[in-house]
């Protein structure tokens, strides 16, 4: 009777519905942060299905290019988007989760450049390769006079920078220092990050909001990863992918 007791009381503590469902997780490969080659799919995918996990979900990972990413998660392809950042415009279509992980956005470019950034009129006469769809931050994406050159991965961006084809590029501190310890080792001693940040960007959970329970699951994934926290499995995750 006691353990029926306990039963009964686990299913009151989670939001009504949960345990039926199945979310369908997405993101795009961005080593460290997500990636299938990578234990459980990297950081931030690990963080995430750990957290909706402890909220009572269970969850599937698909992998897909960013804008196809984005686009299925408009139509109803998938669930939740694991790795994106603020935008009102995604607002419109997705419901946010609060920030679970910080991106410090540094912009890379050849090593003994003069270039220096402490605002961004110093950034308009560079040309600066970008990857199409992301959110570097909003002043970044929103002024018309940055000489912009969309590309598909930092990768791509990286060897642009190395090649003299544009001037600068920029990712998340992190995930540059992965990629340039990985298949752009041959060219890391030839780039050099610029010692200003250009932004800090919350890493958040964006749940598509044609989801009957978009904001029941964005509530108990916080509350989830709060919880993490105060126990120790937040930082034992970090800690057993190497940050």
């Amino acid at each position: 009777m006691n353990g029926l007791r306990a039963l009964c009381l686990s299913f009151l503590l989670v939001p009504l519905g949960v345990w039926a469902q199945t979310l369908r997780l997405v993101a795009d490969p961005w080593p460290p942060f997500n990636d299938q080659t990578l234990l459980n799919n990297g950081v931030a995918s690990d963080l995430v299905s750990s957290a909706l996990g402890r909220a009572g979900y269970a969850t599937t990972y698909g992998q897909a290019p960013w804008e196809r990413a984005v686009r299925g998660l408009q139509r109803s392809d998938y669930d939740v988007l694991i790795n994106a950042w603020y935008t009102e415009e995604r607002a419109g279509f997705g419901y946010f989760s609060q920030p679970y992980l910080i991106n410090r956005i540094r912009l890379l470019r050849r090593k003994g450049s003069a270039i220096r950034f402490e605002q961004l009129s110093d950034l308009y006469s560079q040309r600066i390769a970008v990857v199409r769809g992301y959110a570097y931050s909003a002043a970044f994406n929103s002024d018309p006079r940055l000489y912009k050159v969309g590309v598909g991965s930092f990768v791509s961006a990286a060897r642009m920078v190395q090649a003299k084809r544009v001037e600068l590029t920029l990712e998340d501190e992190i995930v540059a220092r992965y990629h340039l310890g990985r298949e752009l080792s041959e060219i890391r001693d030839e780039l050099e990050f610029v010692a200003q940040p250009l932004s800090e960007n919350g890493l958040h959970i964006l749940i598509r909001r044609s989801h009957p329970q978009h904001q029941a699951i964005a509530e108990a994934f916080d509350r989830a990863i709060v919880a993490m926290h105060a126990d120790g499995s937040y930082a034992a995750i970090l800690q057993r992918h190497g940050l």
